[in-house]
């Protein structure tokens, strides 16, 4: 079980878990303050992310999916709530890795919701403290990370890096 204890697994799940934090108390937060603390933390968790080692599931089962719904719906309302107008950004549309000239309406609250799953899931993996069902969700993790949730935070990255700037 050296993987789940090794150095960059160590540190991926540390950065997940205060993600998941600061997503989940976006509402105590004040808007500047919240997206600020949001893009310090954004490129340590994309970072970590990537320095993860890669590693086969021991389990023949998918891990278990912790976030339900509601889960979901509360942090994604909450950080509507909190971003108001600034929620909204304007995107390009890639379908299977080809950009296209469509431009879509997107909003930071759902992809840092998606994100959230998907870290929540691994964090709530890890306080089973079954070290089969914590490897495997890191494994799992990862492999959505490099399949969707890591453009998920450069994009949303991008997105809060623009109404922070058009703050000042």
């Amino acid at each position: 079980m050296k993987y789940i204890y090794n150095d960059s697994t160590i540190a991926f799940v540390t950065a997940a878990a205060q993600t998941c934090l600061l997503i989940e108390h976006a509402g105590e937060h004040e808007r500047n303050e919240w997206r600020e603390q949001m893009l310090r933390l954004l490129p340590v968790l994309y970072l970590r992310a990537r320095l993860l080692e890669k590693s086969e599931a021991i389990l023949e089962d998918e891990p278990q999916r912790f976030v339900t719904e509601e889960d979901y719906n509360y942090v994604l309302i909450g950080m509507r709530d909190l971003l108001g107008q600034d929620d909204a950004y304007l995107d390009v549309f890639v379908d299977q890795g080809i950009y296209t000239d469509e431009i879509r309406t997107a909003y930071i609250s759902e992809g840092l919701a998606d994100i959230y799953q998907e870290l929540k899931d691994l964090a709530a993996a890890f306080q089973t403290e079954q070290e089969d069902i914590m490897h495997d969700a890191v494994v799992v993790c990862r492999e959505a990370f490099e399949a969707h949730w890591g453009q998920k935070v450069l994009v949303v990255m991008r997105a809060l890096h623009e109404s922070v700037s058009a703050t000042y």
